[in-house]
């Protein structure tokens, strides 16, 4: 595979085409996110209010999903790296197997558990109302969530990453147009949002299936309880990494509430741009995943560095540049969203931790992308578990002096993520030929 991209320029290339589409389809989830939002928001306070707990539940159970994607990714690219088109194939059949039977899992549980989830997260009465009948209805399209992950992982572990993007754009503003009828046309309220995304959802899997189709062609369909096993170990791993991720997320939530309403505020500010910077900073770790597994597959470890070596100076290149223009617009950006001269004051300065934050981020999430794409889930998760004790020891200061407010919470995030990205490069450094070999043979864990 290293015959392919002879030159620095060419892998450059090869990275950035992937990338460039896998941002886009990255990109419109928060922006439909943001115009359901609107929608409903229009119905009430109380029907936004259940629409907020809803979401923060599903967008948790799709987070601990996304093993389905990566380590399909993965396991694809390695099988066609080393030509082995029948077992790339055959992956990508597990896959939807896997998908399915989570999926069903999944739709039973989240009908059964909707109400305590609510209640469980703060909702009361009315807004426990409203988000029990959102997660009921959402329940019927889990099992579209799920393989349409898979989907997405056999598409990337072939380098196609614009048929994602168009059919997610696709099934997006389609969405959108069947909300608002619902929701104003219909009269439907909360339960037409619900509704039209299921309609949505079920349109976009179905998409996904043709395109998937000659991907998954000339393989034998039914289950294959080794090559399941092997995803769902790879998807154990994953799940505690995301597990970690959250945890540090939401730490430092508790901590900014702490300090007060308008450190809370101002902190909200701060995550919303982390959130929509960190999907330009991921979208270069997609590439990664499938190219290091390629160059895995053909036997290329020097491949597979080399690759790797790129991504890690686009990524440097693309932090640096995204973190220096937020660092500027740090005393600007908070009047988008505050009218209180506290508030943006102190998301002024959180702003600003962003910034530097998004230097060693870039780092981390394209050595995260490079670590799955060489399989190495285990020693990505330990790493993230590792890098979340750093953050605890780091709150410390904030724990018990809240005056320091969103400086202490994002200085201590900030050391999150400089040990997150000296933690997997590390890891990434260490790895070589035979500590690959599991991974890439398949025996999962």
């Amino acid at each position: 595979m290293t015959a392919n991209l002879p030159s620095d320029r060419e892998v450059d290339r090869t990275i950035w085409r992937l990338a460039v589409p896998a941002l886009g389809a990255l990109a419109i989830e928060p922006l439909y996110a943001m115009a359901d939002t609107i929608i409903v928001g229009r119905l009430g306070t109380t029907e936004l209010a259940g629409l907020a707990v809803a979401a923060q539940i599903l967008t948790v159970l799709a987070a601990l999903a996304n093993f389905l994607a990566y380590a399909t990714t993965q396991r694809l690219a390695h099988h066609r790296g080393a030509a082995r088109a029948d077992r790339a194939a055959s992956v990508g059949v597990q896959a939807l197997w896997v998908a399915l039977v989570i999926g069903i899992i999944a739709t039973v549980g989240l009908m059964l558990t909707a109400r305590p989830l609510a209640v469980g997260l703060g909702a009361r009465d009315e807004t426990a109302d409203v988000a029990e009948t959102y997660l009921r209805i959402r329940s019927l399209g889990m099992v579209t969530v799920l393989v349409a992950l898979a989907a997405h992982g056999i598409l990337r572990g072939v380098r196609d990453m614009v048929t994602p993007l168009r059919i997610v754009a696709a099934s997006a503003i389609g969405n959108v147009i069947i909300e608002i009828v619902m929701v104003f046309g219909f009269d439907w309220g909360v339960a037409g949002a619900a509704w039209s995304t299921v309609i949505a959802q079920w349109a976009a899997v179905i998409a996904y299936l043709a395109a998937i189709r000659p991907h998954v062609a000339g393989t034998p369909r039914r289950p294959d309880a080794s090559e399941m096993r092997a995803l769902l170990g790879a998807g154990g791993w994953l799940v505690v990494r995301v597990a970690a991720l959250i945890a540090a997320l939401t730490l430092g939530t508790a901590f900014a509430a702490r300090s007060g309403d308008a450190t809370l505020a101002a902190h909200q500010i701060a995550s919303t741009l982390f959130m929509v910077t960190a999907l330009g900073l991921d979208a270069l770790a997609i590439p990664a995943q499938t190219l290091v597994a390629e160059q895995l597959g053909s036997g290329s470890t020097s491949g597979a560095h080399h690759v790797a070596g790129r991504v890690l100076r686009s990524a440097m290149r693309a932090g640096v540049v995204l973190g220096v223009v937020v660092m500027a617009l740090a005393p600007l950006a908070p009047w988008m969203f505050s009218s209180d001269g506290d508030v943006r004051a102190q998301a002024t300065r959180g702003v600003l931790a962003l910034g530097v934050l998004l230097i060693p981020g870039a780092v981390a999430f394209a050595l995260d992308g490079i670590l799955i794409g060489a399989g190495r889930y285990r020693e990505l998760s330990v790493d993230m578990v590792q890098a979340l004790a750093v953050f605890a020891i780091a709150s410390v200061p904030v724990i018990l002096r809240p005056s320091l407010g969103l400086v202490g919470v994002w200085g201590a995030l900030t050391i999150w993520m400089v040990a997150r990205a000296w933690l997997t490069h590390r890891t990434w450094r260490l790895t070589d030929a035979d500590t690959m070999t599991p991974a890439v043979t398949g025996t999962g864990l």
